[in-house]
């Protein structure tokens, strides 16, 4: 997926179309999705025997598009960044989901709702618990992998119990928008 692309319903397309400065299309943001762009995250086991970053982009920019300007979006590897065009920024390397948490923090208000979507190997576990942590906001986990891994979902879920979140399963990627979907509703 091109990662120059702008998204409809993204952060970017809202300022842009509107003609609404950056600085105020932040104020409407209600979700952050954290997500994983690893090395792990182009195995090709997912929806169509695409990989989960594709499958992962294709439900992020469904989720744009019916929540417009609703969504920031955060790629994670070895670093975060922000992609503001609603497409994560495919890294593939390390998971450093502690130094992602940290980065979020910045938009963290007790009303906001962070996803974390990822297969649930973070570099170190223990310290993405301790930044999860210090988060005022709800982490819900999306987890993006086999179901048979075990040890992934069961990360997530802890992740997602630091703060009162919730948990979903998206075998193979599929269904990510329906079940970032239920997540809400469950809020």
């Amino acid at each position: 997926m091109n990662n120059k692309a702008i998204v409809k319903g993204s952060i970017q397309d809202l300022a842009v179309n509107s003609g609404k400065p950056m600085a105020l299309a932040f104020l409407d943001i209600d979700y952050v999705a954290i997500v994983d762009t690893s090395g792990s995250m182009s195995d090709m086991d997912s929806r169509g025997g695409r990989s989960r970053y594709d499958v992962a982009c294709e439900e992020l920019k469904a989720l744009q598009g019916e929540n417009p300007g609703k969504i920031l979006v955060i790629s994670f590897s070895g670093n975060a960044r922000l992609c503001l065009g609603g497409i994560p920024e495919y890294q593939g390397g390390s998971t450093d989901l502690a130094g992602a948490l940290r980065f979020a923090k910045q938009y963290d208000l007790p009303a906001m709702t962070f996803f974390v979507i990822s297969d649930g190997y973070p570099d170190n576990a223990q310290a993405a618990l301790n930044e999860a942590a210090k988060l005022e906001g709800v982490i819900n986990t999306i987890f993006v992998g086999p179901e048979r891994d075990a040890i992934g979902r069961e990360f997530l879920a802890r992740l997602a119990e630091k703060n009162g979140g919730k948990t979903a399963l998206a075998e193979k990627g599929d269904l990510l928008a329906k079940q970032f979907k239920q997540l809400l509703l469950k809020g």
